[in-house]
This record gives C-alpha cells, sequence and structure tokens, in this order.
C-alpha cells in the first residue's frame, strides 16, 4: 500500500484570493488588448472596452463583499497616511504591509478612477448624443494616455516594494500568497 501523497504547501500566507487576481491580469490583457486595437479594430476595441468596464463593476462590488485583502476599507487610507507613507518612502524607513500599502492603495484608486473614465468616455462615444462629440473623444484619449503614465508608476512602485521588502510582488499577484508577516509589519 502507497502512502498517501501530502497536499503541496506553498511558503507564506494567502493574501491575493482568486477573483483579484483574475481580476488584476484580465484587466492587465484587457487594456493591453485596447490600447493595441485603438486605430484598427473597432469593434474589438469596443468589446475589450465593455468587458474593462465590466471588471471594474464586480471590482466595486468584490470591494465591498470579497475577502480580506480585497476590501477598499482594509487598504484604503486618507490622504495624510499617504502622504506619511510617501515620506518614510523617501528616507527608506516604509514599513511593509501584507495587502496593498497606502502608496499602492492611492496607486490602485487613480488607476480604478481613470479605468473608468475611459471606459464610460468610451461608451458614451458610441452613443447617438455624444458620437462624434469632440470634448467626448478628447477626455477618453486623454484618459488613456493618463493610464500609460500610471502604469510605469504602478509598476515602478511595485519594484520599489519588491526591492526594498525583499519579496516578489509579481509572484504574489500570480500565486496569492505573501511572507509571513515579521513583528514590524502591518498585517
Amino acid at each position: 500500500m502507497q502512502p498517501a501523497l501530502e497536499p503541496i504547501r506553498q511558503p507564506g500566507v494567502k493574501v491575493w484570493d482568486r477573483f483579484v487576481r483574475l481580476f488584476h491580469w484580465t484587466l492587465v490583457s484587457g487594456i493591453a488588448v485596447a490600447w493595441l486595437s485603438s486605430e484598427e479594430w473597432d469593434a474589438l476595441h469596443e468589446w475589450t472596452g465593455y468587458l474593462i468596464g465590466g471588471l471594474l463593476l464586480l471590482r466595486l462590488v468584490w470591494g465591498l463583499i470579497g475577502s480580506h485583502y480585497a476590501r477598499f476599507s482594509q487598504f484604503l487610507r486618507p490622504p495624510a497616511a499617504v502622504l506619511a507613507y510617501g515620506r518614510a518612502i523617501l528616507t527608506g524607513r516604509e514599513r511593509r504591509y501584507l495587502g496593498h500599502n497606502p502608496a499602492g492603495a492611492a496607486m490602485i484608486l487613480a488607476l480604478i478612477t481613470v479605468i473608468a473614465g475611459t471606459a464610460l468616455t468610451g461608451w458614451m462615444g458610441t452613443l447617438d448624443r455624444f458620437w462624434g462629440v469632440e470634448w467626448v473623444e478628447e477626455v477618453h484619449e486623454t484618459l488613456a494616455t493618463l493610464i500609460l503614465i500610471l502604469v510605469p508608476l504602478h509598476l515602478a512602485g511595485i519594484a520599489l516594494a519588491s526591492l526594498r521588502h525583499h519579496e516578489n510582488l509579481v509572484r504574489a499577484m500570480i500565486s496569492g500568497r505573501k511572507r509571513a508577516p515579521s513583528g514590524t509589519d502591518v498585517a
């Protein structure tokens, strides 16, 4: 008789649930497809915009009822806390957060707002009332460009936090697991 196989245990603690990870990587893919299809493939661009809008609505609901680290109430901080965290980054004394740190939370809020505005103005441009209206198109393009500014800042923040806290945050967004908190970490 063979011994029972033991389950594979991944190190660390579960932080990002399956929905958050699927949302994140689907949104990343959707934004890439929307950007690449913006000039040549109108139907693909439009349907990708609908997908992105639907993803954002689901994420907003999950931010209210989802798992602990997915909830906005767990990671959104007041502006003073974000500024204090920014000062701590400049001095190299920022604490490690098991979930999103205050700067990361502010970036998530900025990305969700700008992406939602882009999806909204894109949808508006499909309506008879706003089709061909210059300000709608300009706002849509400006917000899309702003996404291209925020994404590298987001990636830079991930790289900085990964280096400073000796933790691969990209891997954590794939596996859902992060290193267990130590005495100075914010869980």
